[in-house]
């Protein structure tokens, strides 16, 4: 019979490519300006990979860091989760951070939730340690969204950065995640779209295949805009009622960094201090499930988050997918 086992986060880490784009250059590119992106999003600039970049290697880079930071050795990770929407390769890019890694024990995988992803990975890697099937593992959010913009629309171009984050979780006595909830409607999945369009080729006789490429990415910024300071404050609630918790037990609102007027609405609905909300969207835009363990990493490594602080997180994207966890951080 399986054993029950509280889970802990003991390590964060992150990763951006070197590059750095300003909303200034921005509009060579583009028809816009600084203060029309500012005020809109509160982006001023994002970090873009180049050609000789790769997923595999700034999500590597953010597992050492948050490995280092847990006290572990990569031959102690039992699970790799990736939280992507951008892998290296389709098959997925797991196994290829694991190589790299070292990671000679741990079973390797890709899961897609897109915005949504690192808090569903959340949820997902805490099953396994709850039940004792692993005692370690290393959960990663990573996208290089870039390859998949259209650098002439203006409307989406503005928006998104590549980067990389990830956490160790840590089988523990005491259970640090102390509530969830996840959600996902299909029927709004056109809101928010990387899509596949296929092109008929003939093979033989009557037959033939679908061969194509996945499109830039669309979005309807009103509907995504709309849905998010609706759902996430709702999610948010439902989790801390399953952590029986308050709203002003919160010590830190950590939520996908898409844009800074949904982070600051979702905070008033709330009733929660802006002065409690963590944001590092100006300096690299949104990273779909790179944007959450990018933010805590950052805010861990600044000493603004500490031992014991509880942290209410919320990932919302593409699917339509959004989901809430409510944690305390550390040992």
């Amino acid at each position: 019979m399986l054993q029950n086992f509280g889970v802990a986060i003991t390590g964060s880490g992150s990763a951006v490519p070197t590059n750095s784009l300003s909303n200034e250059v921005l509009t060579q590119l583009v028809e816009t300006s600084d203060e029309w992106i500012a005020t809109r999003t509160g982006i001023r600039s994002r970090r873009l990979a180049t050609a000789n970049d790769s997923l595999q290697a700034i999500a590597t880079q953010a597992s050492l860091q948050a490995i280092a930071m847990a006290g572990i050795a990569p031959t102690d990770i039992d699970l790799i989760i990736l939280a992507t929407s951008t892998p290296d390769d389709l098959f997925g890019s797991a196994c290829q951070i694991q190589a790299a890694l070292g990671a000679t024990q741990a079973v390797a995988f890709d899961m897609t939730a897109a915005c949504s992803g690192f808090v569903f990975g959340l949820v997902t890697a805490a099953q396994y340690i709850r039940t004792g099937v692993y005692q370690n593992i290393l959960l990663i959010g990573a996208d290089i969204l870039s390859r998949w913009v259209d650098w002439e629309d203006r409307r989406t171009c503005v928006l998104f950065g590549d980067g990389a984050g990830a956490v160790v979780m840590q089988a523990s006595n005491s259970d640090r995640l102390l509530g969830f909830e996840l959600k996902s409607d299909g029927t709004q999945n056109r809101c928010l779209n990387l899509a596949y369009q296929p092109q008929p080729q003939p093979l033989v006789n009557d037959i033939d295949v679908a061969k194509g490429n996945y499109q830039p990415i669309t979005m309807n910024g009103k509907e995504v805009y709309r849905f998010a300071v609706q759902r996430v404050p709702e999610v948010i609630d439902k989790a801390l009622f399953r952590a029986n918790l308050k709203v002003d037990q919160i010590d830190w609102l950590l939520l996908h960094q898409a844009n800074q007027r949904i982070l600051d609405a979702v905070a008033d609905r709330l009733h929660i201090p802006h002065h409690k909300i963590i944001s590092n969207l100006a300096h690299y835009g949104n990273t779909s499930a790179a944007s959450i363990p990018l933010a805590l990493d950052e805010a861990v490594r600044a000493d603004k988050i500490k031992d014991g602080n509880i942290i209410a997180a919320s990932g919302f994207g593409a699917g339509l997918t959004w989901g809430a966890a409510i944690f305390s951080w550390g040992r």
